[in-house]
């Protein structure tokens, strides 16, 4: 009598466990080249969203440098007398007389090298020109190796000067209380502001703001105000009120250890003490470098005539025209350098010799941390500045 035999020999078992197995491997595969990939694309998207975001905060700040009303510093400085006036006092983060001013860190002269690091240091670079100490103050999280650039200007946005009340020592500058939102945008309680017309510009602190009836009031000398005596004569009708903008950007560490970049803004409210508020504008931006375009005309009895022949680093600038204020004053273009890295790891290994990014003739070391890395460059003229306006 024959039997039916069921079942499976072990060599078939085998044989279908082998095919599992490959199967399963193929899969693995197939999922960690997915992961990879798409930690890559979120790395590259990241990046390039932070190094987008970074570059248009600092173009739009620097392309307001020169903004002092309808004529620009270089025309009011030019005047005899002279057009600009500030009746601050020696504060370095209001001096609206150098409307650009940067800070070289040592050692990140184009041609350079520069190690970053995992976990970056801060506060121990020197700078050219030094650092001043209300500055340094402010920027205490500063990554090593990193420029700085300080911006002083008026608001692109002014409102008309309706009425000018009270006495010289004491103006009171009225507009239209309507076109308030004008003048506080961006500020919750702003005190800094500058009058202007085509001849003159006076940059101050009020004393007092009222919104309700739209007033500013001058003549402080509680704060930091040298003088409350405006020593130019301004017409209702053609004067503008604008918001008076000292900001200072530079890359720092976060409370996260993690490089973004900052932007300090000095500021007061009416009779207020200074104020730097610093704020934490663009994560995964580990170094920034910068060079300055400078007018041909380096003549200090000579007006600028708006062509940029040059590129210097800050302190270049600083040695090119006595006084430096002069060479600063000539400047008329920033070209920028961005070293942005992915938050997170991507898979992209760049820590041999066959990757190393530059940025304006500064060549990085980077950590193999698998971080995605990249350089963003760009020119950014100063409108204000530009063909001697």
């Amino acid at each position: 009598m024959s039997r039916r035999v069921r079942g499976l020999t072990l060599i078939e078992l085998m044989i279908a466990m082998l095919i599992g197995v490959v199967l399963i491997l193929g899969l693995v595969q197939v999922f960690a080249a997915s992961r990879s990939a798409y930690m890559l694309s979120e790395g590259m998207s990241r990046v390039q969203e932070n190094g987008r975001f970074a570059l248009d905060y600092l173009q739009r700040d620097i392309r307001m440098v020169g903004h002092f009303g309808c004529v620009n510093d270089q025309a009011h400085m030019a005047n005899s007398p002279q057009g600009l006036v500030s009746l601050f006092g020696a504060h370095p983060g209001l001096d609206f007389f150098t409307s650009v001013q940067g800070y070289e860190a040592d050692g990140t002269a184009p041609g350079a090298g520069l190690a970053i690091s995992e976990t970056p240091a801060v506060g121990g670079t020197a700078y050219s020109p030094t650092l001043p100490a209300e500055i340094a103050a402010a920027t205490t999280n500063r990554i090593n190796g990193s420029d700085i650039i300080a911006l002083r200007f008026l608001a692109a946005e002014g409102v008309p000067v309706t009425a000018i009340e009270g006495t010289p020592d004491t103006p009171v500058f009225r507009f239209d209380p309507a076109r308030w939102d004008v003048l506080r945008s961006g500020a919750d309680n702003p005190g800094l502001f500058g009058v202007a017309d085509c001849i003159s510009s006076v940059v101050f602190q009020a004393a007092a703001v009222d919104s309700g009836s739209g007033s500013v009031t001058a003549g402080s000398t509680q704060s930091f105000n040298a003088s409350s005596v405006f020593t130019r004569v301004f017409t209702e009708g053609q004067a503008t009120l604008h918001r008076a903008e000292s900001v200072v950007f530079y890359v720092g560490r976060n409370d996260q250890g993690q490089p973004s970049l900052y932007r300090v803004r000095f500021t007061a409210g009416p009779s207020g003490a200074l104020v730097a508020q610093r704020q934490e504008l663009v994560e995964g931006i580990e170094n920034m470098q910068l060079l300055y375009g400078v007018d041909r005309q380096l003549d200090p009895t000579r007006p600028a005539d708006g062509f940029i022949d040059r590129l210097m680093v800050a302190s270049g600038v600083q040695a090119a025209a006595t006084p430096a204020r002069e060479a600063w004053r000539r400047v008329g273009a920033v070209q920028i350098g961005l070293l942005a890295v992915s938050p997170q790891r991507a898979t992209a290994v760049q820590g041999d010799d066959t990757h190393r990014p530059s940025a304006l003739g500064v060549t990085y070391t980077v950590p193999d941390d698998g971080r995605y890395r990249t350089v963003y460059e760009s020119t950014i003229a100063m409108r204000n500045r530009l063909y001697g306006n």
